[in-house]
Order: structure tokens, then sequence, then C-alpha cells
């Protein structure tokens, strides 16, 4: 069983950075597609940022410039690093993994906090 495991949320104020982390119990190039999803308080959970394995990303709008996915092959992390912060990036950051033959995988999700 695939397991993902992420770090590195934590309260920032706003325009501050943040990176977040996901190691993976299996090769991060393994899987077709990792990223990020986030879901706030009584909202439904979101993409953020995902990244295949050609290397192709995807960004939600609203991060755009802000937000920047990677892959690590050293570490074997996909991370997101986050800067100029807005209160509404606040939001349960979870790391995300799909593979054609076996699915989809989360992790138990990070909580990132924006506030001064």
């Amino acid at each position: 069983q695939v397991q993902l495991a992420e770090s590195g949320g934590g309260l920032v104020q706003p325009g501050g950075s943040l990176r977040l982390s996901c190691a993976a119990s299996t090769s991060i190039f393994d899987f077709n597609v990792v990223g990020w999803y986030r879901q706030a308080p009584g909202k439904q959970r979101e993409l953020v940022a995902t990244v295949t394995h050609a290397a192709i990303t995807d960004y939600k709008d609203a991060v755009k410039g802000r937000f920047t996915i990677s892959r690590s092959v050293g570490k074997n992390t996909v991370d997101l690093q986050m800067n100029s912060l807005k209160p509404e990036d606040t939001a349960v950051y979870y790391c995300y993994a799909h593979r054609w033959d076996q699915g989809d995988f989360w992790g138990q999700g990070t909580q990132v906090t924006v506030s001064s």
C-alpha cells in the first residue's frame, strides 16, 4: 500500500512563505501524476498544483506566479513552494498521487494558516 506523508505546514503571516513536502513510500516517478490539493473549512477540496510524469505542471489560477511545484529525485518528494501567501490560502493541504493501474492515493493533510 502506497503511503504519502506531508510536512511543512504551519502558521505564517500574509506575504510570507512556506514549503510543503510530501514523501512517498515508493518512487515519486512511479506515478503518472503527483501534486497538491487543499480544502478550506466549509469548502470542497480543490486542486492547487500537479505535475505529470512528463513534468507537465498545472496550477490553480489563484496560485499561479506564487506557488511552484517540484519533484526531488534525491529526497523522493514532491514539494510545493508557496510565496506571497494570502489569508485565502488557509486550508488543509493534501498530497496526491495517481497511478493508472492502482488509482488515487492521498496523504493525511497538513494545516496551513495565513494570518496576522
